[in-house]
């Protein structure tokens, strides 16, 4: 992390603290906008990249924070949820709703908290890296602590 993070890494970094959470956010060579992107440059599994997906459910902002091996089903998860509707969110939607563009949403430093729902597939892996609130950024993390940082709902996602 030797040069300094971009701002709204910076707001990841300091909301992680926060939450005690142990690891930290980092600037990645290349692009990691993909979960196949993600897991080239980390050099790991594609089912253990935390990928952050922000839906509309009832349209209020519901961010799904899936595995990099999992498509989300929003009528399941509707269904799982008792919500009447999700659908995906537009690019504006998410960016109001987390203060971060698509490609880079971190699980935290939204400008207000997000209804989060964490996929249970995501234990499966011993290590998680999500993204750190740019294309450019990520931090390692574990299926329990992701849970506990986002005050997030364990549910399968599909």
């Amino acid at each position: 992390m030797g040069e300094e993070l971009p701002e709204r890494s910076r707001q990841v970094a300091e909301a992680l603290e926060r939450a005690g959470a142990r690891g930290t956010v980092r600037e990645l060579p290349a692009s990691a906008r993909t979960a196949a992107e993600a897991a080239d440059a980390l050099g790991c599994e594609v089912g253990a990249i935390a990928n952050s997906l922000v839906f509309m459910a009832d349209e209020r902002p519901l961010l799904v924070m899936t595995s990099g091996r999992h498509r989300v089903d929003p009528v399941l998860l509707a269904e799982r949820l008792g919500r009447d509707r999700i659908r995906r969110a537009t690019a504006e939607e998410v960016r109001s709703a987390t203060g971060q563009a698509i490609g880079g949403v971190a699980p935290v430093g939204h400008p207000a908290p997000v209804e989060t729902v964490v996929d249970t597939a995501l234990e499966d892996y011993p290590r998680l890296w999500a993204a750190g609130g740019t294309p450019h950024t990520v931090f390692p993390t574990d299926y329990t602590e992701l849970v506990k940082i986002t005050a997030g709902t364990p549910a399968a996602v599909n």
